[in-house]
């Protein structure tokens, strides 16, 4: 059964974040609609999109697969909204405004991401490898030092 992803905190968080980014973007140049102001919004409107899709989704592991690529957009709307205030087109109070509302979005998936994995069993698999990867290594040192 998928989740139902209006109840997912991260999901909650984006879609404030996605709104207010519309609303920051009004003032933007006219020339921007189809650059900067479109790439922010995109962007945006990509981080709440990809938690729910992935709340549709089966399998824990196609789940975080769109997590990720929601953490990824949510480091786009960092950089966009970086340059939209070195460009003039953001306020220093508006940026940080927004910036927040970004850095508690991002802090909330990556609460959610850290869960899911856990549950996926993605930690413990990643903790394996390195592990058996540590005693391959100190293994092959130990017995060239036997000889």
């Amino acid at each position: 059964m998928p989740r139902d992803f209006t109840r997912i905190k991260a999901w909650e968080r984006a879609d404030e974040l996605c709104v207010q980014v519309y609303q920051g973007t009004r003032g933007f140049p006219r020339e921007e609609i189809y650059g900067l102001t479109s790439q922010v919004r995109r962007a945006a409107v990509s981080v709440a999109a990809n938690i729910a899709e992935g709340a549709a989704r089966q399998t824990k592991k196609d789940y975080l697969h769109f997590l990720y690529i929601a953490r990824g957009s949510l480091a786009e709307v960092r950089y966009h909204l970086h340059l939209s205030q070195r460009l003039g087109f953001l306020a220093s109070a508006e940026h940080q405004r927004l910036d927040a509302l970004r850095d508690e979005a991002a802090s909330t998936l990556h609460g959610l991401i850290t869960a899911v994995e856990k549950e996926a069993g993605v930690l413990g698999r990643f903790t394996a490898a390195i592990t058996s990867g540590i005693i391959l290594v100190l293994a092959s040192k130990i017995g060239s030092h036997s000889v």
